[in-house]
């Protein structure tokens, strides 16, 4: 009996033949590592309604549509669960409940980490985001809604504090004046790491030189992302760390360590 067995019996709703539950953590896990790993905002969701993810969605980091309802209905399911058990002296019950318990922490852990990452590249590069539909898109309602009003906030305590004291025209914080501007955008040229999901060749871009080099299905490969990009989101590539390590293990292991 594992893990999985020991959550079918004290929760008889989960479906072992469909196993949605494991594809949408494998899913959660992905977009976890890629929006880590990727040093601007990925895209919000690809895919059909709420079915299993697409693996297209899995593999570069997206949220496929309904999957952050279902995940959260999981949650809320599981919380739910674990009082009903509370107080029950029953050893095989008590020794179900840590394993519930440990994995709401896991799949909790994953959703504030992947939520912490997006707001952090929002809050660093706010400007940028709002700054056309196309970047605007990749947000949530409550994404957008959160970068308009902390845009406006940081504008405003900027007036108040030295802003106020400087001509008209030089109060704006999205000045293009000169064809220079203000917007600190996200570097397209940072590192990241992608472990190739298929056999291709793979265009690096050097300091020196470009090189167009062979990969196999398996390797890991260490490339600027605006070379990567195209990679992830055709699908045949995924963002991973060092180790190679984009897969629910490494979630595990993080929320462990």
């Amino acid at each position: 009996m594992d893990i999985d067995d020991i959550l079918r019996e004290v929760d008889p709703s989960l479906d072992p033949i469909t196993g949605q539950e494991t594809h949408d953590l494998q899913a959660l896990t992905r977009a976890w590592i890629a929006e880590r790993s990727a040093p601007e905002l990925l895209a919000l969701s690809v895919g059909d309604g709420g079915g299993v993810p697409t693996e297209e969605g899995i593999v570069s980091g997206q949220w496929p549509i309904g999957l952050f309802e279902r995940v959260n209905q999981r949650i809320t399911h599981q919380i739910e669960t674990v009082e009903d058990m509370t107080g029950d002296m029953d050893p095989k019950t008590n020794f179900a409940l840590i394993v519930i318990q440990t994995e709401l922490e896991r799949y909790k852990y994953l959703v504030r980490s992947y939520l912490r990452a997006r707001i952090a590249k929002i809050d660093k590069h706010t400007l940028h985001y709002l700054s056309t539909p196309d970047l605007r898109e990749r947000m949530s309602d409550t994404e957008l809604a959160y970068a308009t009003r902390h845009q406006a906030l940081l504008h405003n305590h900027y007036l108040s504090s030295f802003l106020g004291a400087f001509p008209p025209n030089l109060q704006n914080l999205n000045d293009t004046a000169g064809n220079i501007s203000m917007i600190d955008s996200p570097d397209l040229d940072g590192a990241v790491f992608v472990r190739l999901l298929r056999d291709g060749a793979v265009r690096g871009r050097g300091v020196d030189v470009d090189e167009i080099v062979k990969g196999e299905d398996g390797d890991v490969l260490i490339l600027r992302w605006s070379d990567a990009k195209p990679l992830v989101e055709a699908g045949d590539a995924e963002l991973t760390g060092p180790d190679g390590s984009a897969s629910a293990h490494a979630a595990l292991g993080a929320y462990i360590t």
